[in-house]
Parts: structure tokens; C-alpha cells; sequence
């Protein structure tokens, strides 16, 4: 298959191609708990990334690693990320903006 580096669809079926070669799901690593724990740790590594100031290949590393964790977290629960995505950034983009100690939020503001 040729590979397109636009497309979801691709990008989907590598990131389930990897699970099933080290078998994920009968081995934890479908389990949400520690998917969550995995994502906490992958923040953390593009913290130090951006607190340490590496390189933006360095820190592009850890971004996609975090891109392969949610979706594989979409496969692991199955639901679909890419619907998931085009919905809520539809309610993003009806959302007003706010700026908050100097830097923009865009957010559901709730006045107390």
C-alpha cells in the first residue's frame, strides 16, 4: 500500500498494526488506567523538552508520541477519534475567547 502522510485512515491502521504486533489487548496494554498514565508521562516528557529548551525534532518526537497513545486509545476503547475530533472543534469554534492573565482561553466560561 502506498503510504499517504495525510491520511487518518493510514496513520489509524499503523497505529493498529502496532498494537496487534505486540499484543495490546491481551497483554494490559489496552487497559485505560495505564494508557493514562502513559500520556502523563509523554506530558512530561514535552515539558522538559520545552522547560530544558531541546530541539524542535526532540520535541516533535514526543508530540507524535502522545498522537500514537490517544489513538491508540481511541482503538483501545473503540470509538472514532476522527469524529470525536471534527465535533468538538466544531463546539471550539462557536466558543468566544477570553483573555486570562495574558494569555487567550478559549473555553466554556461560566460567570460566577
Amino acid at each position: 500500500m502506498q503510504r499517504n502522510p495525510d491520511s487518518y485512515q493510514q496513520m489509524l491502521e499503523a497505529v493498529q498494526a502496532f498494537h496487534d504486533k505486540h499484543r495490546f489487548r491481551d497483554t494490559g496494554g489496552e487497559e485505560l488506567t495505564y494508557r493514562v498514565a502513559l500520556m502523563a508521562e509523554e506530558l512530561g516528557e514535552i515539558s522538559s523538552c520545552v522547560t530544558k529548551g531541546k530541539s524542535r525534532e526532540a520535541l516533535a518526537e514526543e508530540v507524535a508520541d502522545l498522537l500514537i497513545l490517544v489513538m491508540g486509545t481511541g482503538i483501545a476503547v473503540d470509538f472514532d477519534l476522527n469524529a470525536a475530533f471534527w465535533a468538538k472543534l466544531e463546539k471550539l469554534m462557536q466558543r468566544e475567547a477570553r483573555v486570562v492573565n495574558g494569555r487567550i482561553r478559549v473555553s466554556e466560561f461560566r460567570d460566577v
